[in-house]
C-alpha cells in the first residue's frame, strides 16, 4: 500500500489522540511505520485512542501545540521522515466559547510546527489537515474548489482558514526549493468508530443506542456529503508518499491545496443517516420530527470538488454510504459488545478493539484494491 513508503520511516504526528488521529496512527502502524504522537491529552471520554491501546504501541508525548519551543523540541529530537499536522480544536461551539484559544491552536499552532518543520534537517514531507470549513461558504450548490476563496464567520472556520493561509505563505517563503515537500488537505462530515465528539450525530446516536434508548434527532433535514474517516485518510496517506517519494510529474503537489471527499452524488439528510444506522444496529429506533420541509434549502451545505486529488493523484472515495454506514455501526456494536452494553441484536463477541480496527483498515484496502485505485499498490 501507498507504494511500501511508509514501511520503517519515522513519522510525527500532531493531534494523534483524537478521532482522525487515532485512525491514522492505526493504520501507520498497520504499514510498519514508526509513530511519534504529540498532542494535549484524551480529547474526550470514552477515547478510541485509549481503547485501542495506542500509548504502548508508539511513542506517546503530550504537549500543548501552542508551546512553540516543545513543538521545536519534539521535531528536531524525533526526527521525522514526515509530518502530519491534525492538532486542532476541532469544535464550532467551543470556538466560540473561546475564540482565543480556538485562533491560538489553530493559527498559531500551525505556524509553530511549519517552523519547526523547515529547521529540521531530516524531515522530508509535511501534510498539513485543515477543514472543509476554510472555504468562504457563498451558498451555492456546486462543490468548492482548491482556487476558490478561503473565509469562516464562525471563529473555528476563519481559524482553519488562517492556517490554510500561514501554511502557504511558509510554502512559497521557505519551504519552496528546499528539503521539506508540503500540501495542505481539506476534508469534512468525516463519521466512524471511535468518534465521541459533542454535539455530532453518530456519537449521539450510538451513545443512545448503547443505553437502550431511542435518539432524538434535530434538523432530520440537513444534507450533508458523508465519507468515511479512512477516505480522506486514504488520500492524506496517498499524497504524503508521493511527497516522501518526489518523483517528477506532469501535474505538480508540491505546496498544492487538496481536497477530498465523496463523490458529488453521495449525499444524505441526517435523519437518513441516522436511520441508516439504526438498520445496522437492531432493536433500536430513531424519534425525529418527519413532517418537517424537506425542499427548504440546507443553508450550511458546503460540498467540495474533489477532481484535482483526482487528476494529480489519482484518488477517489471507496464506500458507498451504505457500506459508510455499516462499517460505523459495526465498530461501534464491537465496543459497546466489550463493555457489556446493549449492542443491537445477538450482542457480537467482545473483540480486541485495535485488531478490529486493523481488521476494518484491511477490508477497506481491499474494497479500494477492488477498484484499482492507484495507492494500493
Amino acid at each position: 500500500m501507498f507504494a511500501d513508503q511508509y514501511r520503517n520511516k519515522r513519522v510525527l504526528i500532531t493531534g494523534h489522540t483524537g478521532f482522525k488521529g487515532t485512525w491514522l496512527t492505526s493504520w501507520l502502524l498497520e504499514l510498519g511505520a514508526e509513530v511519534t504522537g504529540f498532542s494535549l491529552g484524551l480529547p474526550t471520554e470514552p477515547s478510541a485512542f485509549a481503547e485501542l491501546g495506542l500509548a504502548k504501541r508508539i511513542t506517546h508525548i503530550e504537549g500543548d501545540i501552542r508551546d512553540a519551543g516543545l513543538v521545536a523540541r519534539v521535531a528536531a529530537e524525533q526526527k521525522p521522515h514526515i509530518v502530519f499536522h491534525m492538532a486542532a480544536q476541532a469544535l464550532v461551539s467551543v470556538s466560540y466559547a473561546d475564540p482565543v484559544e480556538t485562533f491560538s491552536t489553530n493559527a498559531m499552532g500551525t505556524l509553530h510546527v511549519l517552523e519547526a518543520v523547515r529547521r529540521a534537517p531530516e524531515t522530508q514531507a509535511l501534510v498539513c489537515i485543515t477543514s472543509d470549513k476554510c472555504y468562504r461558504n457563498d451558498e451555492w450548490v456546486w462543490g468548492y474548489r482548491e482556487t476558490d476563496a478561503l473565509g469562516g464567520h464562525d471563529p473555528y472556520s476563519a481559524s482553519k482558514s488562517c492556517a490554510e493561509i500561514i501554511a502557504h505563505s511558509y510554502f512559497r517563503s521557505f519551504l519552496a526549493g528546499g528539503g521539506v515537500r508540503a500540501a495542505t488537505v481539506r476534508a469534512g462530515n468525516v463519521i466512524g468508530g471511535g468518534d465521541w465528539a459533542l454535539d455530532r450525530l453518530v456519537p449521539d446516536c450510538a451513545k443512545a443506542f448503547a443505553a437502550g434508548r431511542a435518539v432524538s434527532i434535530r434538523s432530520p433535514w440537513a444534507t450533508r456529503p458523508w465519507q468515511h474517516v479512512l477516505e480522506p485518510l486514504s488520500g492524506y496517506l496517498w499524497l504524503g508518499a508521493r511527497l516522501l517519494q518526489n518523483k517528477p510529474g506532469p501535474l505538480p503537489l508540491n505546496g498544492e491545496a487538496f481536497n477530498f471527499g465523496p463523490a458529488a452524488d453521495v449525499n444524505a439528510t441526517v435523519g437518513e443517516v441516522a436511520d441508516a444506522l439504526a438498520r445496522h444496529w437492531p432493536g433500536f429506533t430513531v424519534d425525529m420530527d418527519r413532517d418537517g420541509m424537506p425542499g427548504v434549502k440546507e443553508c450550511t451545505l458546503l460540498k467540495l470538488c474533489c477532481d484535482k486529488a483526482l487528476a494529480h493523484l489519482g484518488w477517489k472515495a471507496t464506500l458507498p454510504f451504505d457500506e459508510t454506514v455499516r462499517f460505523t455501526a459495526e465498530w461501534y456494536r464491537a465496543f459497546y459488545a466489550g463493555k457489556g452494553l446493549p449492542a443491537g441484536g445477538q450482542n457480537p463477541a467482545p473483540r480486541d478493539m485495535y485488531a478490529f480496527t486493523a481488521g476494518q483498515i484491511a477490508e477497506y484496502s481491499a474494497r479500494a484494491a477492488e477498484k484499482g485505485l492507484p495507492w494500493t499498490r
